[in-house]
């Protein structure tokens, strides 16, 4: 299974693009990503920092 480039998709109905970018590189469901990401909020860590880093240097898509 060949994996894509990470990008942040330019439609749909996203806030930033950065689950559905995830889960399109590594062929997972947006869905699953989004609620992982939601859950992994509960614990402690720098959850919200890496996702505004990712929302920043993750290109959108080029079409």
């Amino acid at each position: 299974m060949a994996l894509t480039t990470l990008s942040r998709p330019r439609h749909g109905k996203v806030i930033a693009g950065v689950c559905a970018g995830l889960a399109r590189r590594f062929g997972m469901s947006a869905t699953m990503v989004r609620v992982l990401t939601v859950l992994s909020c509960i614990l402690p860590g720098p959850q919200f920092v890496a996702y505004i880093v990712l929302w920043i240097i993750m290109p959108k898509d080029s079409v």
